[in-house]
């Protein structure tokens, strides 16, 4: 049997927290579906476009990836049917701190009570990127800050593109 994982997220931008997530599920599973939640309600920074974009340059540039093929794609519906639509048998789901965990426990039960059939598997994040949050990388981007340590370089290059445009 095949496994395949669902990594869901807005990745608007991709930070090196996600590709620290990404990068080890790929090693649970044969493949690996990275989902961009489209919520027709939020205006993201980046268009849906651009952030499949980004993740397939990042992904690309992943090290010792072996056999697990990963694709990315956008879903503007419930977690749980993007994931059965990509044939997942478990969700991925990274947890930087106790916030996190509080949360995701919730949606895990609620994603279990809709779909029984997907297991969801936390992955604590690694701890020199714990604490990275996407919308403090937009913050201090938008304030002319220095986010290369949050971020893959090609990721900043954009973020400082988008900001100034």
């Amino acid at each position: 049997m095949e496994h395949i994982g669902f990594y869901s997220g807005s990745f608007d931008p991709v930070t090196n927290g996600h590709m620290d997530i990404i990068a080890r599920a790929a090693k649970l599973v044969d493949r690996l579906i990275i989902g961009i939640g489209v919520h027709h309600g939020k205006t993201p920074l980046f268009t849906e476009a651009e952030r499949v974009a980004m993740l397939e340059q990042e992904i690309a540039a992943l090290p010792d990836l072996g056999d697990v093929q990963i694709a990315v794609s956008t879903f503007d519906n419930l977690t749980v049917d993007a994931a059965r639509a990509a044939g997942a048998t478990v969700i991925v789901r990274g947890l930087r701190d106790s916030k996190d965990f509080d949360y995701e426990m919730q949606m895990s039960g609620m994603n279990g009570a809709m779909a029984p059939d997907l297991e969801t598997v936390f992955l604590a994040a690694s701890p020199e990127v714990r604490h990275i949050a996407g919308v403090f990388v937009r913050q201090i981007a938008a304030m002319g800050g220095d986010v290369t340590s949050f971020v893959p370089a090609a990721v900043a290059a954009r973020l400082s593109e988008k900001l100034r445009a």
